[in-house]
Formats: structure tokens, sequence, C-alpha cells
């Protein structure tokens, strides 16, 4: 909104408060002609300051409806966002409303692209950390409807997560109670807030254990970090940091894993170099993805259910667009542990972790 008044931000504004021309500001917004970096760099810095959005989504959120959802991922890769994608064009499709799918990592210019997608669509579903908090918060006040999907509670946003501190320290208590020793965390706490969640789960595991908490292992949430792990493993193994006598060290007793990808390369490089899981080490995973069932050792993981946590954001969404509920809401949906031969444990046997 224009600073002082109820209209909405125009361009005109946003031309004033760059000190540039409508000609200009235009080119920059729309991306179309030449223009200079610093002129850009005004531009961008002016809509951020004014939370602008082009005006035909203000018009539509005012007057009529795209019938239009835009999703804002960070990535497509790997199954997580698969599942996601089809929970919520599923509803959405069931509904009549399109979706238009925006992903922000490698986006060479994402605000651009997210003042674009404001202006296409009714409202906004964002999945973890494809905006930073400033993009999200610059978009609820300029009234764009949002829901934040694996992120943690904004003010005025919705919010559609799962639960994983509470199913991530059942996961780690039930290894440390079977004897499983110097376990370690896979997976950047910092990446992601679910991320964040599940660490917090195994090490309040570990202290409630009286045991230390140790440092994650910070990497990326991919096969190709879940492969160089297991090399890692099947170095030290080769060069002899084992425990002493059977107990050392060096050498962890088990990996929770802050994926089934990351778990699923690990699985796979360990057998590669001679590994026997779970004799030797064991290993969990998260999200429950459909290979987690067929590997064999079948892979201990969490499971949460991805297809709802799309199906929910999009219903949501719905309600916020159309005006059939206008406070915030949080929703905090089941994860369930699946334990499974990794872990030493036969298949069949799981139970429900708790919610919020």
């Amino acid at each position: 909104m224009a600073s002082g008044t109820s209209r909405p931000t125009t361009i005109y504004d946003v031309a004033a408060l760059a000190k540039l021309s409508i000609a200009t500001v235009s080119r920059v917004l729309q991306g179309t002609g030449p223009v200079s970096a610093k002129a850009k760099a005004r531009v961008d810095q002016a809509a951020r300051e004014l939370n602008y959005v082009p005006l035909r989504a203000a018009r539509s959120l005012a007057v009529q409806r795209h019938e239009a959802h835009g999703l804002v991922l960070p990535d497509l890769a790997g199954p997580f966002y698969g599942d996601l994608l089809m929970g919520y064009e599923r509803w959405a499709g069931e509904h009549g409303q399109s979706v238009i799918l925006t992903v922000t990592h490698g986006n060479a210019d994402p605000q651009r692209s997210l003042r674009d997608l404001a202006g296409r669509v009714d409202g906004i579903v964002v999945h973890g950390n494809a905006l930073d908090l400033p993009a999200v918060e610059d978009l609820r006040r300029a009234g764009v409807p949002i829901v934040l999907v694996a992120h943690p509670p904004v003010k005025g946003c919705d919010s559609v997560r799962s639960e994983s501190a509470v199913s991530a320290e059942q996961l780690t208590s039930r290894l440390l109670d079977h004897g499983r020793e110097n376990l370690l965390f896979v997976g950047d706490p910092a990446s992601s807030y679910d991320v964040s969640e599940r660490y917090a789960g195994y090490s309040a595991a570990l202290r409630a254990h009286g045991l230390p908490v140790n440092e994650p292992e910070r990497v990326p949430l991919t096969e190709e970090s879940g492969t160089a792990q297991a090399m890692k493993l099947l170095k030290a193994r080769e060069s002899g940091e084992s425990r002493a006598g059977g107990s050392g060290v060096n050498r962890p007793g088990g990996l929770v894993c802050a994926n089934d990808e990351l778990a699923l390369a690990v699985l796979k490089g360990l057998a590669a170099g001679g590994v026997v899981v779970p004799d030797e080490l064991v290993v969990t995973g998260w999200d429950d993805v459909m290979a987690a069932r067929y590997v064999s050792p079948g892979l201990t993981t969490v499971r949460q259910p991805m297809a709802e946590l799309g199906r929910l954001a999009a219903q949501r969404l719905h309600e916020r667009v159309t005006g059939e509920r206008t406070r915030a809401r949080n929703d905090v949906l089941a994860t369930e542990l699946v334990l499974r031969d990794s872990c030493g444990t036969g298949p069949g046997d799981a139970m429900t972790a708790a919610t919020e």
C-alpha cells in the first residue's frame, strides 16, 4: 500500500521512490528491454519498500478472482515434491483452481518472478525456505493471501506442517533403548525448519538418556551427500578407525538421516562396500518414500503425509481467498514411525507419533 493512504501502491509510486521514469520502471518490472544494473537495483529496492504488487493482482483480489493459486517451491528434486504437488493439484483441480509453479533455488531473479506471480494468482503457497521471511512479510502486508508449508508460523499467515520433533525423539530413543550407541544425525538443521525440528527431537532423546548432544553431519539432503557419507564411513572402516574391543569411538553405531534420499544412498553405498546393515550399524530416514519399503534391508523411517500436506495447503488457501475464513490457523499433521530391518526390527512394526 502507498504510504499514508489506503489505495494500492502503483507503478507511479515505485517510479517516484526510485526517481526513475515510468518507462524504465516498467521495463524492470516486466523484464523487457535494456536497463542498467543500477536502475534495476533502485526499482527492486523501491518495490520492496512499498510492498508493491502489480495492479492487476490488486484488482483481482478486490473485484474478481483468477481462479489460480501460486505455489512457490525451493526445488523440484527428490521424491518429496512430487507427492506434495500431486496432493495440491488434485484438490485444486477438483475445485476449479489452476496452479502456477515457481521454483526459487537457481532462479537468477526470484524477486521479479515473485512479483510476476503475485499478479497472476489469487494467493500464494510457500514451501519451506523457498522465500526468506522479509519476502513473506512483504506479500502479507500487500494483502496477498499466503499459506506456509513446512515453515514456522508467521503472524497473519496460515501454516501447514508435519510433526517432527516428537517422532524424531521417539525414533532416536528406540535406537538407544535397543543398545545402539554413538548415533550421528546426518543433515543440516539450518537447511529448513523441518530438519531443525528433527534434530531437536534427536537431541532431546540423547539428553533424556544422559548422553551429550553431538554436532550433526551438516550435509545437503541429497543422494550425492548420502553416497559421500557412505564413502566416508567405508574409508574410516578400512583405515581401522573403529572401536577398541568392539566399542570404539570414531565410527558411529547408527545414522539418523534427515530424509530418505540421504538414507537410501547411504544404504546402497555401505552395501557396495560390504558393510552389513543393521549388524554393523543402523540407518534410518524420514518421509517413507516408495523405495524405502522395497530396498533390502527395508528402511526404518518416519512417514509424513506429503500428499495430505499439499491437499490441505490448497484447501486453506482457497478458504482465505474466498473469504470463507479470515483468521489465520496453523495445522500440524501427525507422522508415523515405521520400523523396518535397517534398525534391526522386522517390517510391519509401526506406531503413530504424537502431534502438537
